[in-house]
């Protein structure tokens, strides 16, 4: 059922019908979410507008951050889904979108995921670096790292990449983790955070003698 549902929604991204398969992207996401984004993917990828959407949706981002009403109207779960639909076809004629990037707005709008944007988008963005050969990479730290931590850091996370790869890396700070780092490597999550050591040796020293 899922197969055949998001088939068709790749189909319907589409202005063409030579071909209904899915374009296999660069890289597996999971969830509902990430069967949309899939589904975008293959569909900007037959129509060889990969780049394009990808800008178009940028840009949509760039535009959400700037117009609040915009932002509001998008976040708010009590419009209908029809006035949605009808809200984003005027808003993608007014940006020149592309159809494929169009239709991916208009499809959220109608099945009442217009909220879930970021999720999906961020997907698509990721599945991007992926086909680029760009590894995306999220450090965070207790506080932020000084140039010549970045660096040695940076220097060190290259380690893991394969040939033809290049890091995409960037940084966030969250005092809660103390200390260490905690680094997010493609589908690699390393926690070296002084907060998840301070957890295991409290759960050592409640367990009995």
């Amino acid at each position: 059922m899922a197969a055949t549902k998001f088939g068709v929604l790749a189909r319907n991204f589409s202005t063409s019908s030579s071909s209904q398969q899915l374009v296999k992207a660069p890289v597996q996401v999971f969830g509902l979410y990430g069967r949309y984004a899939s589904a975008l993917y293959s569909a900007a990828s037959k129509q060889k507008s990969l780049d394009k959407v990808e800008s178009e949706l940028k840009d949509f981002h760039a535009t959400i951050a700037k117009d609040s009403r915009l932002a509001e109207f998008i976040a708010n779960p009590t419009l209908k889904r029809s006035l949605k639909k009808d809200a984003l076809i005027s808003v993608a004629k007014k940006l020149k979108m592309s159809a494929v990037t169009g239709n991916f707005l208009e499809l959220l709008a109608e099945n009442g995921r217009l909220n879930k944007l970021d999720v999906v988008t961020g997907h698509f963005f990721t599945m991007m670096a992926a086909f680029r050969g760009e590894v995306v990479c999220e450090v965070t730290s207790a506080k932020a790292l000084d140039a010549a931590t970045l660096k040695e850091v940076t220097a060190a996370l290259s380690g893991f990449l394969q040939k033809g790869q290049s890091l995409k890396i960037s940084t966030k700070v969250d005092p809660s983790i103390v200390g260490g780092l905690v680094v997010v490597l493609g589908d690699r999550y390393i926690d070296m955070s002084l907060a998840s050591k301070i957890e295991r040796y409290t759960t050592l020293l409640k367990q009995p003698v």
